[in-house]
């Protein structure tokens, strides 16, 4: 292993570092230093990634992968599990969305955080939070990889609620900590179960066992446990009701958490898992429903949110929903790509929605903005290429790209059709909350004063991404334009191949007509309801089925209703009964032990004598024959 090979361990440790310096010293040192920390650690981990990157294409490593052994963690008999990372180009793709969109957030935070009180504090789970992410994705075995999985569960309950003394936000971090719990579980019974059956938890070892033995019921649970995890933790049908809640956190945590780390995690496991989903044909099927049932009812709840943030949010889980979409249709590299376009278009709008946010002095209702499009020309600007990549218009944005390899694959697989319209329906919702957003916020009259600008922290990573959200879509062309395919090339190796090129390009071009078509209605339907001057300021979220869109679709009633209020009741109900029996109980207990010894202390020296005598006969003969 040469040098530069060697320094794979720093990739993550660089960030962790950072973490522990803050941690153990940030309260001595300086607000400058504090920024020069943790962007410094990031942006030094992200340097390494591309320098890694640039070595995998101009020298690829033996077996498509670089591998580091760091140190035997567990090894208990037969049960041996080493400390260990392997960066192929999977990992490769997470590797720098995580600490290059890392760095942009975490130079965008010294801006938007620099009145906060606990700016050290927040630049700490940051770095922790970055660190574990890439434990997560650089993981050469399921345990160390789970270890990263809670690592990013922890760091999200700790940064959502960061601002805790809003009882409000301490509620939306439990909130979201106990739900992903709920995947969690699943995903450690699934992977108890490989180990099981298997006898490993490495990763390649156990993805070439399941090769091997291919369908059995074992990997058929397997992959139904581990899917339990993924929609857990990427916010999928029936768990994302956590994830509208997390915009409780600053909207840094807001952008890191839906662009770079935490709500991919679970695209990543059943991306690095396909094999076991391969081998359960109907679970994989189960992940393109989940996916297609998700991206409707979070497009639709969307529509309805008066926050920006709460409709960036509904965004997310709905493209989240695309990429399940994806991989249960088998178009492996189709999720990965949207992955890739989708992680610099929302951190883009995340970060512009939080310039908004703090010029207008912490204003999240898009109903009291409005007019802003001179006002902030730079901020309106970047967010609307970001908007026009999250709608997918053709041609000139990153998100048209991805969608349309989503979407042409989906319709291509075995029994495509019908996800397929449900994803070009979802593509028209998404048009027409995206610029629903738009038209309230930038257009009208303004209804809020402007506190604060722009400076250039916020506004060099806002550029940056605002480029990127237009240039990264030309990696991956469809054969109607060249079949370019710089990005399924590099991802080739680690991912099945695609099941679409032997399709004509008349329909390749007429699905791309329809999904355009719904683009463009889309647009022009939030035009003609938000935009147009005369209903410019029409509110259509005092209406029921608005209201209850609104709501998320009732998931959280019907939760509360069916678990936590029946739970919290029987609590309440048995708590004090319960209580005092078990002390009952316990004093009971010792008044009888005390009762029972008193009765021993009866001062005649005989009885002490034989107790003595009975007692060293009983221990000689434990010695003589135990």
């Amino acid at each position: 292993m040469n040098f530069v090979n060697s320094l794979l361990w720093t990739i993550p440790a660089l960030p962790l570092a950072g973490f522990i310096t803050l941690a153990l010293f940030g309260d001595r040192i300086a607000r400058r230093s504090v920024s020069r920390i943790a962007v410094g650690t990031v942006s030094l981990s992200a340097l390494l990634a591309l320098v890694f990157a640039f070595r995998f294409v101009t020298a690829p490593p033996e077996g498509q992968a670089f591998q580091q052994a760091l140190w035997s963690w567990i090894h208990v008999g037969s049960f041996s599990v080493d400390a260990a990372l392997r960066l192929d180009s999977l990992s490769m793709v997470m590797v720098l969305v995580v600490t290059v969109i890392g760095a942009l957030i975490h130079l965008y935070s010294t801006e938007y955080m620099a009145d906060d009180e606990s700016y050290t504090r927040f630049f700490a789970y940051l770095n922790l939070f970055v660190a574990a992410m890439l434990t997560l994705v650089l993981a050469d075995n399921l345990l160390f990889l789970f270890l990263g999985w809670e690592g990013v569960g922890l760091c999200s309950f700790l940064l959502i609620g960061f601002w805790y003394e809003d009882p409000k936000n301490g509620r939306a971090a439990a909130k979201a900590f106990l739900v992903t719990r709920i995947g969690d579980v699943f995903m450690l019974i699934g992977m108890l179960l490989l180990f099981w059956h298997f006898g490993t938890l490495h990763i390649q070892t156990l993805l070439g066992a399941v090769n091997t033995e291919g369908h059995s019921w074992h990997l058929t649970l397997a992959a139904l446990l581990l899917l339990g995890g993924a929609i857990g933790k990427s916010g999928q049908v029936p768990l994302q009701v956590w994830l509208p809640d997390a915009m409780a956190g600053p909207t840094p945590v807001s952008a890191l958490i839906h662009a770079a780390t935490m709500v991919t995690a679970g695209v990543y496991l059943i991306a690095r898992m396909n094999p076991i989903f391969i081998h359960a044909p109907g679970i994989q099927h189960l992940v393109a429903v989940i996916g297609a049932v998700t991206l409707l009812i979070a497009g639709l709840c969307a529509l309805a949110q008066r926050d920006i943030k709460r409709v960036l949010a509904y965004s997310t889980v709905s493209q989240i929903g695309y990429m399940f979409l994806a991989l249960g249709a088998g178009a492996w590299s189709a999720a990965m790509f949207h992955f890739f376009t989708h992680a610099i278009f929302k951190a883009l709008l995340f970060m512009a929605a939080g310039a908004i946010i703090v010029a207008l002095h912490h204003e999240q209702d898009m109903f009291k903005m409005g007019g802003l499009r001179r006002r902030m020309p730079l901020v309106f600007w970047t967010y609307l290429i970001g908007s026009l990549s999250l709608a997918a218009l053709p041609l000139v944005t990153a998100g048209f790209y991805s969608k349309d390899k989503i979407l042409f694959e989906v319709f291509t697989s075995e029994h495509g059709k019908l996800l397929w319209a449900v994803g070009v329906a979802g593509a028209f919702i998404t048009a027409l909350y995206t610029f629903r957003m738009n038209f309230l916020v930038f257009f009208g009259t303004q209804k809020s004063e402007i506190h604060k600008g722009t400076g250039l922290a916020m506004a060099l990573p806002l550029m940056l991404l605002a480029a990127g959200a237009t240039v990264v879509g030309f990696f991956e062309l469809p054969a109607v334009f060249g079949h370019f395919t710089l990005f399924s090339s590099f991802i080739e190796h680690t991912l099945p191949g695609t099941h679409g090129d032997h399709a004509s390009h008349s329909l390749e071009l007429m699905l791309m007509a329809v999904s355009t078509a719904a683009v463009f209605a889309g647009i022009a339907v939030a035009y003609f309801i938000w935009g147009s001057a005369a209903k410019k300021s029409s509110d259509v979220t005092k209406r029921p089925l608005s209201r209850l869109l609104a709501s998320g679709m009732g998931f959280d009633w019907l939760y509360e209703r069916a678990i936590v209020s029946p739970y919290s009741a029987g609590a309440r109900a048995n708590a004090a009964d319960a209580v005092n029996a078990l002390y009952t109980a316990l004093v009971s207990g010792i008044e009888a032990i005390a009762f029972s010894l008193a009765r021993t202390q009866s001062g005649r020296l005989r009885w002490y004598m034989a107790a003595i005598a009975f007692g060293a006969v009983v221990g000689i003969l434990l010695v003589v024959y135990a």
